[in-house]
């Protein structure tokens, strides 16, 4: 028999980690998604239900709703998706959950509070890797230090992508960088803010980049300025030049089109998440108007996998009645140790 937990987009390379973290702590989700082939293959060798719909079809989708009490949405780009996915789920009374790491995407989900808190339903986007870890962490510095007016995430080791992932980067990666100020989001140019973490072996230099803690930490911690920055590594640098130069170029439809058509083109990272990949540093920094500062390091396994596991595990605990209803975030309904809870990773404070 089923749970009352669906992944949509479960034969992506995401959705296929979700469907083995819920495995794990056993559960068995419905799987839904678009192609009927793929998904009665899929569920077939698992021995899993499925439902076919397409998230423009209405009814069709909130027939794969019927019974189910919670959604983990793993079908991107989500500025295309979510809209159609989270109304439906309003609908159904079924509980939202997503891995964006878009920041209006996170930002829209946010001004749906209060229907969601009307209809008894909590919103919660971005529970993997992008924003769990890093919004835990942001959450455990902002406690150290009460009254933070300053926070800035530093992050390195992403070395893949999926083929999602590569396409939402393409349609926001030439229009600049957003960080929050004054508890607003500004838009400022790419390479424009530069600072170093050190993420375990001395300063490391690092840009500011588009993550979605620039939209969650704000309603986890409060705190009104946020940045967030990768380490400064080939990939991040040659980004950099692409954006800078070429831009204006590249955002035009013929080039959008082109590079999705090439992220669909890309490999499947499956082999390589499998063989462990390389592990993920976050380093928090938080900061007062006086100049008083709290900062923490936090280690996790790689960021795919990682994303499986916790994206499950928070579905498990709405399942078991672990919520609140509205527009919510991990850090704040789950607390800053709950990343301590999942097995590789670590939290030092550093000063």
């Amino acid at each position: 028999m089923s749970d009352p937990l669906l992944i949509y987009g479960a034969t992506g390379f995401t959705g296929r980690l979700m469907i083995a973290g819920a495995l794990e702590q056993g559960l068995r989700p419905v799987l839904a998604g678009r192609d009927e082939a793929r998904l009665g293959e899929l569920a077939g060798r698992l021995g899993l239900e499925y439902r076919a719909a397409r998230l423009g079809d209405g009814p069709a989708l909130d027939a794969a709703l019927r019974d189910v009490r919670v959604v983990l949405h793993a079908a991107g780009p989500f500025s295309e998706t979510s809209r159609p996915m989270v109304e439906a789920c309003l609908r159904a009374g079924a509980h939202y959950l997503d891995i964006t790491g878009e920041i209006s995407v996170i930002e829209a989900l946010a001004a749906r509070h209060a229907e969601a808190r009307r209809r008894g339903v909590m919103v919660m986007p971005s529970v993997g890797f992008d924003v769990v870890p890093s919004d835990c962490l942001a959450a455990h510095v902002a406690a150290r230090l009460p009254g933070a007016r300053h926070l800035a995430l530093g992050i390195t080791g992403l070395r893949i992508a999926t083929r999602g992932s590569a396409k939402t980067l393409t349609e926001h990666a030439f229009h600049g960088v957003q960080v929050r100020r004054g508890g607003a989001l500004v838009r400022v140019p790419a390479g424009a803010l530069r600072r170093g973490f050190d993420f375990g072996d001395g300063l490391r230099p690092s840009l500011a980049v588009l993550w979605g803690d620039v939209a969650t930490a704000w309603y986890t911690t409060g705190i009104p300025d946020v940045e967030v920055y990768f380490e400064a590594n080939p990939v991040v640098l040659s980004l950099l030049f692409a954006t800078r130069w070429f831009g204006w170029l590249l955002a035009t439809a013929p080039w959008q089109t082109w590079l999705k058509t090439w992220a669909d083109l890309m490999p499947d990272p499956a082999g390589e998440v499998a063989r462990g990949g390389p592990g993920m540093v976050v380093v928090a920094e938080a900061e007062d108007d006086r100049g008083r500062r709290a900062s923490a390091r936090l280690r996790t396994p790689e960021a795919y996998a990682f994303t499986g596991v916790t994206a499950s595990t928070i579905a498990r605990r709405v399942l078991a009645g672990d919520f609140e209803p509205g527009f919510q975030t991990p850090g704040r309904v789950y607390g800053p140790d709950f990343v301590l809870s999942f097995t590789g990773v670590t939290r030092e404070d550093l000063d």
